[in-house]
């Protein structure tokens, strides 16, 4: 050990478990990963034989709500790391082993390339020639960017950057457990910054190639902060849950402290904020332009079932749980963090219907609005159990904190002001 090697966690902290005991939480991680894959079979099968089409539709809301924690814990690591923030490190391997999840979710995104083009994308995935009845001016227009090839490719690209980050940093983090050698946390500094770049264009092109495109004819520059919005309150989350649930398992318990849930309850907070904010901005704008190709998106959803779906989000999403978290008592208390937390998801899985489900029914004139049908549970159940089992195998499998971060200290003693 050289002078410049941060020492073993077991000299900086020789109290702490940072470890879990091998076995300890196989039963879990296989009942999480069992239930998960049954379900998702469930719910792909259900797809496949839905003639409406409506299977699908039901996969991809589950899909993008998955989908947006893993983004969500990508965009945490890269955030911690640009920032050189000190009272992260507790609970970074936790969003790291989250990000693991990329290539199973490049794998489930299978059902929506192969299966789900001719019911999800089927307004622009065949080009009608011009002069024929089923010609569609707007849509050819727009061919040059959706077309099946270039949609192929994206996705590709995306899951390549993702994928990429994701292993390159948890590599990393991991690495430095091992070796105590502290260029690894400024090297890393130095590298998220283009990673951030990179996730930015990834994810919101991502959020207009699977979410917006289901309708061509509307377009919204400010969507992919919308999907980005809800992703990274959505990680907050479910990162705060499981917090809790390993504490409740005998871990973390003396590493993650009062302070720390304070800091993930004010950034939850502050991105469900930022997540209205957008989304008021973008109505705002398009009501004052008032041009039929924009406005025709939030007029379906005015009607048809969804009428009051959008005041839900607006209490649900915005003004119940602004007045319930802003408090600094209900952030320092786990029952009441978990309360507001667990609310927040239910909203973002309501959000995710509200993005996608209108074009469905729209196509088949069923305005039914919520949809809560045993595809949507099984869909929605596999994908997220799929998620937890997985992170909590790679949890198992690695210290669940930086050991040997130079900033360990400082995180294990943070305080707020």
């Amino acid at each position: 050990m050289t002078a410049s090697t941060v020492p073993p966690i077991d000299q900086n902290a020789p109290t702490i478990t940072t470890r879990v005991k091998e076995g300890d939480l196989g039963g879990s991680t296989n009942l999480f990963l069992g239930v998960g894959a049954i379900a998702t079979i469930v719910g792909i099968a259900l797809a496949m034989f839905d003639g409406t089409g409506g299977g699908y539709f039901a996969y991809l809301v589950a899909y993008m709500f998955t989908l947006s924690i893993a983004l969500g814990a990508l965009f945490f690591v890269l955030v911690q790391h640009i920032t050189r923030a000190g009272w992260s490190v507790v609970v970074r391997r936790l969003a790291e082993n989250m990000t693991t999840v990329f290539p199973v979710l490049a794998i489930l995104f299978l059902p929506i390339a192969i299966g789900g083009p001719e019911s999800l994308y089927h307004h622009w995935w065949h080009v009608a020639p011009a002069g024929s009845p089923a010609y569609d001016e707007i849509v050819a227009h727009k061919a040059g960017y959706l077309n099946p090839t270039f949609f192929y490719v994206r996705a590709a690209f995306y899951f390549a950057v993702w994928i990429g980050l994701s292993r390159y940093f948890r590599n990393a983090s991991v690495a430095q457990d091992q070796n105590g050698d502290p260029a690894i946390t400024m090297r890393l500094a130095r590298r998220a910054a283009p990673g951030l770049l990179l996730f930015a264009i990834t994810t919101t092109f991502a959020a207009f190639d699977w979410i917006m495109s289901i309708d061509p004819h509307w377009f919204s520059t400010m969507f992919g902060v919308t999907y980005f919005a809800g992703s990274v309150m959505a990680f907050y989350a479910v990162l705060a849950l499981v917090c809790m649930w390993l504490r409740g398992k005998g871990y973390l318990g003396d590493i993650v402290n009062t302070e720390h849930y304070h800091d993930i309850g004010k950034l939850m907070f502050a991105f469900m904020v930022f997540w209205t904010y957008v989304n008021f901005s973008q109505y705002m704008l398009i009501y004052y332009a008032n041009l039929p190709e924009e406005t025709h998106w939030y007029q379906y959803r005015s009607h048809n079932g969804w009428d009051y779906v959008g005041p839900i989000l607006i209490f649900g999403h915005f003004l119940a749980p602004f007045a319930f978290l802003l408090s600094r008592h209900v952030k320092r208390n786990r029952p009441m963090l978990a309360f507001g937390a667990v609310f927040l998801l239910v909203m973002h899985w309501i959000d995710m219907q509200y993005l996608i489900m209108p074009v469905h029914q729209q196509d088949t004139a069923s305005a039914t609005g919520l949809e809560f049908g045993f595809d949507h549970i099984a869909s929605f159940v596999g994908l997220l159990f799929l998620f937890l089992g997985w992170t909590l195998r790679t949890t198992s499998s690695t210290p669940l904190v930086p050991e040997r971060d130079p900033r360990l200290r400082e995180s294990l003693k943070f305080h707020n002001i």
